[in-house]
């Protein structure tokens, strides 16, 4: 009677711990059998710019596709890709125009299945009333960025385009979480950034900024990119739509109610400040569906992403010219129509 007792103690014991393990997971991580497990890098942190793929993680958009996602947050293009490539990630966020140069350099097998963002969102921002007040003011300025950074990858590009010469600028090697400061204390001229950063930088530098968008002089660039590895395009085409499709639906809701995608993203991220993470996501708006945007909802336009390259090869940003094609970097296929 002892030893009956002591193997249902037993067993009610283990059922116990096998209940715990499955409730200790990520974020995201579900328990529904029968669903795929994803991992999902954000592009950068979870700030409120990443708050779209929380709302499909809420609103059980992966988990009607059949998935199982954990979002992870990610720390720069260069990075998820990398991430990406080596198998520690299934999807992730990166910037296309940093893709496609970091791409010219090293073969990663990734790849590009939809847009984020239909305009570049890259800055350099500067403080109100400072040394820079227009492109032209950045020769012999000082730019706080961290190494590798889209804004650093991109700038010779950007120099070319407002006349400057991109070696007349100095980056200084900067981490992200210092730059606010680095800015306000005059210890540089400006900051690499993303547009949209610009009330974080403010709540973070107390004084009000000036910002130069690289995409007002370089109108054909797209910005953040849904990446995945090659070989998971390729032998898993049906999985890769399925995901996109729900990572975009929650784009969407994100675009029609910026306040509601933010408190999606307190929810998972509690130290989300609300008041700036709604004002990122109305700031991005126009980077989602510019004026005039009539495709769907992060669609790739193979003829732009051809007029891109060619901007870089002319920019000397790929070397050598003509050593990346439109199939090495997006799988048009994959994505929505342009």
């Amino acid at each position: 009677m002892r030893l009956r007792r002591s193997v249902v103690a037993l067993t009610a014991v283990l059922g116990l711990a096998l209940v715990s393990a499955c409730n200790d997971g990520n974020e995201g991580q579900g328990q529904d059998s029968g669903l795929q497990k994803v991992s999902y890098l954000t592009s950068f942190n979870a700030f409120g710019r990443e708050a779209y793929a929380y709302v499909a993680l809420d609103k059980g958009y992966f988990k009607d596709a059949g998935f199982d996602v954990t979002i992870n947050k990610g720390s720069g293009t260069v990075d998820v890709m990398k991430l990406v490539a080596g198998g520690q990630a299934d999807y992730g966020i990166g910037d296309f125009t940093g893709t496609v140069i970091t791409l010219g350099k090293q073969k990663l097998p990734i790849t590009t299945v939809g847009m984020i963002h239909q305009r570049s969102m890259a800055a350099i921002v500067s403080l109100e009333g400072g040394k820079i007040s227009k492109p032209q003011d950045l020769v012999g300025k000082r730019i706080g960025d961290q190494p590798g950074s889209t804004n650093q990858v991109m700038f010779p590009v950007y120099a070319k385009a407002i006349g400057i010469d991109p070696e007349s600028v100095t980056f200084v090697p900067s981490p992200p979480p210092a730059l606010p400061q680095l800015l306000a204390s005059n210890k540089v001229d400006g900051i690499g950034q993303f547009v949209v950063g610009v009330p974080l930088v403010e709540k973070a530098a107390k004084k009000k900024v000036l910002t130069l968008p690289y995409g007002d002089k370089l109108q054909d660039l797209y910005g953040n990119a849904i990446i995945t590895r090659s070989d998971l395009a390729k032998d898993h085409p049906d999985q890769v739509k399925k995901f996109t499709t729900a990572l975009l639906k929650g784009l969407q809701d994100t675009y029609d109610d910026p306040a509601a995608a933010a408190a999606i993203l307190k929810k998972y991220v509690p130290e989300t400040d609300l008041a700036v993470a709604t004002e990122e996501l109305n700031l991005m708006k126009p980077y989602i569906k510019p004026p005039q945007f009539k495709a769907e909802l992060g669609a790739v336009d193979q003829d732009r992403v051809q007029k891109i390259i060619k901007l870089l090869d002319d920019a000397k940003a790929i070397q050598p010219a003509g050593s990346v094609k439109t199939a090495d970097v997006v799988t048009v296929d994959l994505a929505p129509k342009g």
